[in-house]
């Protein structure tokens, strides 16, 4: 909006300046008006009126900003002084101490941005500092108002706001609170705000595109829950679906039973489906945190067959489109209560020997799979042991190095042929949690283990690493062997 300001300040023609359309609900009769579209331009422009009254030097101009940004109210009359502009309960307070009180702002300017309750207060104070330029008289708002709430809502939602754009909750939003009676659309709205809170606005956004996965459409969702059944949607969809999404993101599910050890293996489950490079798996992953809530075992066992099914379309490098149909036929099954028998879990056997045929290849050179698979690989290595980790910095390293000096060890033990096998194969690698250092790649297999592999205390933070550091030495052989011991591990884990 700004930049769009500026715009028009820099045309000096002295046209007028349109920016955008308000809906109100609003009785002739009164000056009270309920905002039904035009939240972000209202609250913008008043940080902006409060940005430019505090700083403007002549007090009489300061007199008249303030007038824009808090009615004045009149002893005379028994009117008391009052904001202009409220926004949700949860900002009001803030809104009124920092922007629409006279000489705050360099209080909040000063404030940060992490100490801030929520997403509205963090973009108020981003918003604050960005205002510090003048801005043009010229501005005019056109104004919409209508008598009812229904009418208002059906305009809010087929109206372009300009700015930031109307997102799709948003307006469901408006569709879902519209429906209820003004008592319960409050107790409704409050608990959808909680949630969108909970989430942030990207979060609650993601969610809703999850949620149109799981329903299939959206008219599907409203089919179901509207115009009767409104409340019902939120108590029973957005409330369960958030605080599922929540957990999945924060790795932070909790049993009614207090199973500790089987809940951190559902949150296992979790951090390892986070390592993909996609969020496709999300909505199955909703829905049976939605209806298995209190089942922790059985959640095990789903979200164990859920990454089987993303592992093996990451490795094969299934791409969006039929990975997307291949999750959306799943939901349809689980729908009709097939659970862990529904077909789309299953991996026909050519999916399985192409699965294989990928790690028994050339996995150093699959930089978008390689260290998911390894990570994977060790966890099951470390098998009853709780594995997790944590390193800031985790990277895929060769022992016998990609290109050993003539000279070397590696040269003699490894002739052509067998460097060309051998070196980016599985057997080959290994984890380490700091970056590559490109001269002690080529070190001799002895210095390799002591001085690159190794900890300060001599040992590694992996248990692939571990396996490598108990060799004594590193032949073609002992690569083969290794090898084909890996594969094994993981055609047992993935049940290739």
């Amino acid at each position: 909006m700004l930049s769009d300001l500026l715009e028009a300040l820099e045309r000096h023609g002295g046209e007028p300046y349109f920016l955008g359309s308000v809906v109100l609900v609003k009785s002739s009769s009164a000056p009270l008006a309920d905002v039904i579209d035009g939240q972000q331009r209202l609250t913008t422009l008043t940080i902006l009126l409060a940005v430019l009254r505090d700083l403007a030097p002549d007090q009489e101009l300061r007199h008249e900003l303030d007038v824009m940004v808090a009615e004045p109210g009149s002893r005379v009359r028994g009117l008391e002084s009052r904001p202009r502009l409220r926004l949700r309960d949860r900002d009001a307070a803030f809104f009124a101490k920092y922007v629409q009180t006279a000489g705050a702002l360099p209080a909040l300017l000063e404030l940060k941005p992490g100490a801030l309750g929520t997403d509205s207060q963090r973009a108020v104070l981003a918003n604050a500092k960005a205002l510090h330029q003048r801005l043009s008289e010229r501005t005019f708002l056109v104004l919409v108002s209508t008598s009812d709430l229904d009418s208002a809502h059906r305009i809010f939602s087929v109206m372009n706001a300009r700015g930031l754009d109307l997102s799709p909750t948003d307006i469901f939003k408006s569709r879902i609170i519209g429906a209820l009676s003004e008592e319960a659309s409050d107790a409704c709205a409050t608990s959808w705000e909680d949630a969108e809170e909970a989430l942030g606005r990207d979060g609650f956004l993601d969610l809703f595109l999850h949620i149109r996965i799981i329903f299939a459409i959206p008219e599907q969702v409203l089919s179901q829950y509207m115009p009767d059944r409104a409340r019902t949607f939120v108590d029973d969809v957005v409330i369960p679906y958030a605080d599922a999404y929540q957990q999945i993101r924060d790795q932070s599910y909790t049993s009614a039973t207090g199973d500790e050890p089987a809940d951190e293996r559902v949150n296992g489950w979790f951090r390892r489906l986070a390592q993909l490079d996609n969020n496709d798996w999300r909505p199955p992953a909703l829905w049976a945190l939605r209806h298995h809530r209190h089942d922790p075992g059985e959640l095990d066992r789903f979200f164990r067959a859920l990454e089987r099914l993303a592992a093996s379309m990451l490795i094969r490098r299934v791409y969006t489109t039929p990975r997307v149909t291949r999750y959306a036929d799943l939901l349809r099954e689980l729908a009709d209560g097939r659970g862990l028998d529904s077909p789309s879990f299953e991996l026909t056997p050519v999916e399985r020997a192409e699965t294989l045929a990928r790690l028994d290849g050339r996995l150093y050179q699959e930089q978008k799979i390689r260290k998911y698979v390894l990570l994977r690989l060790d966890e099951a290595l470390s098998a009853g042991s709780g594995v997790s980790y944590h390193h800031p910095v985790i990277t895929v390293e060769h022992v016998l190095p990609q290109k050993p000096s003539s000279g070397s060890r590696w040269a003699e033990l490894f002739d052509d042929d067998a460097r060309e096998l051998w070196t980016h194969r599985l057997g080959n690698l290994v984890l380490l949690s700091r970056a590559k250092n490109s001269a002690a790649q080529n070190y001799d297999f002895a210095d390799k283990k002591s001085r690159y592999f190794s900890t300060k205390n001599g040992i590694s933070n992996f248990a692939l690493t571990v396996q490598v550091l108990t060799c004594g030495d590193w032949t073609p052989e002992i690569v083969g062997q290794r090898h084909a011991d890996l594969m094994r591990v993981l055609a047992t884990e993935w049940q290739l």
